[in-house]
Order: structure tokens, then sequence, then C-alpha cells
């Protein structure tokens, strides 16, 4: 069997976002500069039967094809070996499919052992435990343990014992929009306004408008949060009512009453008229809030 030489793998995200997208995590998490990639016929090759995806879209497959009849595959395939001389894809069905399409004959791939699948799988859950991954970071991990090793989000959960809820809200930072990410990888915005915008993923054009804002007026999540509420609700101008909102959540009488309660209050505005927000920080404060407003001495 050939050999080919492998192409050495990208680390982190310094060189580019899409490394994050869960089409290009076959290599990222399973490839080495070292391995030994090897030839196979791809008739020996059979899917993974606990592959989490079932539909393969097949205008994406078209074009995967024509890119690997012009360029061939440039990232091999991880497979195990199966029973009665077959190999069983680990990763890269997408890229077996799409050879099929064009009848190659053979396609590269490395042979993985299950033990070694196994060491890999336990790395990439301690790497999702790391507290220094970014968000986006967590999420891809998360995706390649969905991906790769065909594990559900609620085994994901389990294994990291996290709510599926919070799995699910990680994996979905990954359909933000690439600008979108890139904010939140360099912490311009936060992981709250992240899903706020992610909550209009079926009007890109709003996303951007939506993250142009929050960047340009530095809203905070709740002010982002109304900017999606008013616009899902038809509010015309919906960014000029969220930014005189903002600047209209202080005034010379909240900060009075502000300095008198030993607490912040401001004004939040609506289509029918507002609220007094006073906050407070925990039970004893309440009371002692309340004691003060019932006071009529004071």
């Amino acid at each position: 069997m050939s050999e080919v030489k492998q192409t050495p793998k990208s680390h982190g995200l310094g060189k580019g976002f899409e490394s994050l997208l869960p089409q290009g995590f076959d290599t990222d998490l399973l490839l080495d500069p070292t391995e030994r990639v090897q030839k196979l016929p791809i008739d020996s090759l059979i899917p993974n039967p606990q592959q989490p995806r079932h539909h393969f879209d097949k205008e994406s497959l078209q074009e995967l094809s024509q890119s690997i009849k012009q360029y061939g595959i440039l990232q091999p395939l991880i497979v195990t070996e199966g029973q009665a001389a077959n190999y069983e894809i680990v990763a890269g069905e997408r890229r077996w499919r799409a050879a099929q399409l064009i009848g190659l004959d053979k396609v590269p791939v490395i042979i993985r052992s299950t033990k070694e699948l196994e060491r890999l799988e336990i790395a990439l859950v301690e790497n999702v435990q790391r507290v220094d991954l970014s968000p986006l970071e967590q999420a891809a991990s998360m995706e390649r343990l969905h991906q790769q090793f065909s594990l559900s989000y609620s085994i994901i959960a389990k294994r990291l014992n996290k709510a599926l809820s919070t799995i699910n809200n990680m994996v979905r930072l990954l359909q933000l929009p690439p600008n979108a990410q890139e904010a939140l990888q360099k912490q311009t915005i936060t992981e709250g306004h992240a899903r706020q915008i992610l909550s209009l993923k079926d009007y890109p054009a709003k996303q951007e408008e939506l993250l142009r804002l929050t960047i340009k007026n530095h809203w905070s999540v709740r002010q982002i949060e109304r900017y999606v509420t008013a616009f899902k609700a038809g509010t015309p101008d919906t960014s000029t009512k969220i930014v005189r909102n903002r600047m209209r959540s202080e005034t010379a009488s909240t900060k009075k009453l502000a300095k008198k309660l030993s607490t912040p209050v401001t004004i939040r505005r609506t289509a029918h008229g507002g609220k007094l927000e006073i906050g407070f920080t925990d039970e004893s404060n309440l009371e002692r809030l309340l004691k003060l407003l019932l006071d009529t001495k004071n």
C-alpha cells in the first residue's frame, strides 16, 4: 500500500474561525502530521451504524464530489477494522459518499484501533473541561464528540456533568455568523449577546445590524434582548427605540433616588408607559429597601 505525505494540521483559532465549523472537524482532531496514510478500496469501507447524521444533502455532496474530482481527497478518512475485511468509517463519510459519486476506486484513510479512539475520546472530554477554553472552543470540542464519536448530546452532557440545555446552547454558538463568532472570541460580546443574535438566525441582515449596534452602543444583554423582542413583535425603528430607552434609563430623579436608597434605580420605558426598576442584592437588602419606601417620614 502506498503512503501519502500528510500536511501538518493547524492549531487553535488563529488560523481562522472556519476551523470551528462542524465540517472542518475531521482532521483537526484525529489526524497527526506523522500519521501513516493508506489507500483502501472504496467498496471495502462501510458507514458507522451509530453515525448521528443520517441525511446528507445531495447538492452539497455534488459540490464536494466536483471538488474531489478536481483536487482529490485532501483529508484522509478515519476508519477502524471491521468484520469480513471491511473497514468502518469513523470520520469522513461525506467524502466517502462524494467519492462514490465520481467513481473513485480508492480513498486515503488512516486506520485506528478502537483503543486509540477511546483514548482520543477521553482526551477530548478532558479538553472540553479546561477552564481556559473560550465558549466557541468548548462548543467545537462538544460538536467533535457528537460528530466524530457518534455521541448524543445527552451522553455528552452526562460525561461533562452539565445540563443538556447547556450543551445545546453551547453547540448552537457554532451557528453564529463568522463576524459574530469573531466578536465573541475576542470578548467584544458575551455569550448572552451571542444567544440573542442567534435568535434572529432567520434574518441574517438583522443579525449583522444587531451585532453592529450592540458593539457601537455598548448594549447590555437586556438591551439587546429588548431589540430582539421589539423586532419580532414588528415594532418599527427598533434600533432607535432601544437607543432612546438606553439614553433615558437614568434621569436626575432616578439618580437622586438611587443615592437616597443606596442602590441602582433606572427607568425602563415601554410602549405603554414604563417601569421604575430598583435593584437589590439579596433578601435582607430587599427588606431594607421596602422599609425605606414604606416609611412615610422619609
